[in-house]
């Protein structure tokens, strides 16, 4: 058995683990050890459908210390007028080359791939190598960096909720690209973002809407990907982030909000006839939504239960099926469910979301806090976490998290300019812009109803 030592030890190589990595590393002066069980980094990146795109700009996703992409917005398809996003092979090729150039290459990083961790997160900690079935000792002189708290779940390696026959035609949505020849149709299983983009790359290759058919357990309410946009398009991201809190400020219920939201086009409905019960932080353009509704064979029967090859069971209802019809599970959860619990404990820090969604922005910012500050009770203080939302209520979550992070991180002025400078933060840049009339005007409107909208959005999720 062999024993090494570090000053921390980080479990898994995804996203999350390579942003707080390089954003400690940019502080303190530390050794670090990265254990994950896949053979390179990038998370459920590698294990992602071929044609999956990043739902936000590429300018805010990634690490600190280098761009992913060129900053560039695009002029055609869907996504024109927005920032630029990758795709899932431009993303592990970023990502292998921030392990290897910047972080192992910096000589204050060792990287063990092939790796599962053993230990208990507390005191012991090891890791197995699945080659060799090698264990190795850690001797951790600082603190555990659990990364796999919030592990998603991806359509090539979930085991799906429901079960179904053996001669029924049911594929995971990467499989979609070695269809081999026209089945009777496509049945899209799902609610969220993986299921929008299978039925995207369905439409973009031709399928005719009338041969697909989704089958939505749920009613998903989803953000206008405008409204995310950084660097030249700040101004009018503010405009629907201080309209948005104006809107919270007012509101006298959760029906209320959302109504209002849907009005002003920041939240929206696929159908505005549907109730939408379903919250899960999916960014959709403008153009990409009007292709989803053409889609009118929709299915809402609650959850899938059994898939058979006459007949699909709901847990409301049953519609008929057939032995030719492809189903494509696109079922799986995505950002995993888990209560928030402090991220600084003694030697384990628990990597979560501060501010909802913008993963890897919030993983420097932990990563920053944790080489900026000496004491815990002061870093939890800094970084409140917040759970992954799931029901409509969790977009109040959301922005009471915001708002309260910006008045916390607004009083510090390292943080400050952390969020002003960072590359990966959305408003990136917002000091020297304070100039232009419209960034102006937004961040004058937020200032003006944040306090207000913060003890509303406490009365709300209060009474929910």
């Amino acid at each position: 058995m062999t024993t090494i030592e570090t000053d921390y030890l980080v479990i898994g190589a995804g996203a999350s683990a390579l942003a707080f990595t390089d954003a400690l590393l940019s502080e303190a002066d530390v050794e670090v050890v990265i254990v994950d069980r896949r053979s390179r980094p990038g998370g459920h990146w590698n294990d992602a459908y071929p044609f999956v795109r990043l739902h936000q700009p590429s300018a805010s996703y990634g690490v600190n210390s280098r761009v992913l992409g060129s900053d560039t917005i695009d002029r055609t398809g869907p996504n024109a007028g927005s920032y630029e996003r990758a795709s899932g092979f431009e993303i592990c090729e970023y990502f292998g080359q921030i392990l290897e150039h910047q972080l192992v290459g910096s000589g204050c990083v060792r990287f063990f791939p092939m790796c599962d961790y053993v230990g208990d997160r507390a005191d012991t900690h090891a890791f197995e190598s699945r080659l060799t079935g090698a264990t190795t000792d850690v001797n951790v002189r600082r603190r555990v960096v659990d990364t796999t708290y919030l592990e998603c779940s991806v359509p090539a390696t979930h085991r799906p909720s429901f079960t179904s026959d053996g001669d029924a035609l049911v594929i995971p949505v990467g499989a979609l690209t070695s269809v081999a020849a026209a089945p009777s149709g496509f049945t899209i299983l799902g609610s969220g973002k993986t299921a929008m983009d299978a039925c995207h790359w369905l439409l973009d290759n031709c399928v005719d809407p009338d041969r697909i058919r989704w089958v939505r357990p749920r009613e998903p309410w989803m953000v206008d990907r405008s409204s995310v946009q950084p660097l030249d398009l700040l101004g009018s991201t503010l405009e629907a982030l201080a309209a948005s809190v104006e809107i919270l400020a007012r509101a006298e219920s959760l029906p209320d909000l959302l109504a209002e939201l849907e009005s002003c086009g920041w939240l929206f409905r696929l159908d505005p006839n549907a109730e939408a019960t379903m919250f899960r932080g999916a960014i959709v353009s403008q153009t990409e939504r009007e292709g989803l509704q053409t889609i009118d064979r929709v299915v809402r029967n609650g959850h899938l239960a059994h898939i058979g090859t006459d007949r699909i069971v709901m847990s409301s209802g049953e519609v008929p099926t057939t032995r030719d019809e492809v189903h494509v599970d696109c079922t799986a959860r995505g950002l995993g469910a888990a209560t928030a619990r402090p991220i600084f404990e003694g030697g384990r820090i628990t990597l979560q979301s501060l501010m909802g969604g913008f993963t890897t922005y919030n993983a420097a910012l932990i990563g920053y806090v944790e080489a900026s500050r000496d004491d815990d009770v002061e870093k939890n203080r800094l970084c409140p976490p917040t759970a992954p939302p799931e029901a409509p209520v969790d977009w109040i979550s959301f922005y009471r998290s915001v708002l309260h992070t910006t008045v916390l991180h607004g009083a510090e002025h390292d943080l400050a300019a952390f969020q002003d400078e960072a590359r990966l933060s959305l408003t990136r840049g917002l000091s020297a812009r304070l100039g232009d009339p419209q960034v102006l005007a937004a961040a004058d409107r937020w200032m003006t109803h944040a306090d207000d909208a913060l003890r509303n959005a406490d009365r709300l999720l209060a009474s929910s």
